[in-house]
């Protein structure tokens, strides 16, 4: 399939993947607003994967071969926030920005699978004369 389609569903199923790590780390940033000294956390990866991507892509020699390692290579980070809490139990969660990341990060995971379902699609469309 990668020779039809290039590195595109290893792509997105990359960024699906943390998406779906990035809604978990959310939903338990919620569950713990309670807990005592808890510090909220938050998972990165776009800044990474944009980098390996443009120097794959920058890259002399089999550039197709360089963006799949780098899709593959690519890592995401669970960060913590140390800032401190104007909580008196130490708790730093702030539920309403915990809420939006949450529907934005559903957002981003529904355009994932819309963008992926539109392209099977297309080479299902081209492959029906066949």
């Amino acid at each position: 399939m990668s020779a039809i389609y290039g590195n595109g569903i290893s792509l997105t199923e990359k960024v699906l993947d943390f998406l779906w790590q990035r809604q978990a780390v959310s939903l338990n940033n919620i569950a713990n607003v309670d807990t005592p000294g808890f510090k909220s956390q938050y998972v990165t990866f776009e800044e990474e994967l944009a980098k390996r991507l443009s120097d794959a892509s920058n890259a002399k020699r089999s550039p197709k071969k360089e963006v799949s390692n780098a899709i593959d290579s690519t890592r995401m980070w669970v960060n913590t926030t140390w800032a401190e809490s104007s909580r008196l139990d130490g708790n730093n969660v702030d539920t309403d920005q915990e809420q939006v990341e949450i529907v934005r990060t559903a957002y981003e995971y529904q355009y994932m699978l819309n963008s992926f379902n539109s392209d099977m699609n297309r080479l299902k469309n081209a492959a029906k004369p066949f």
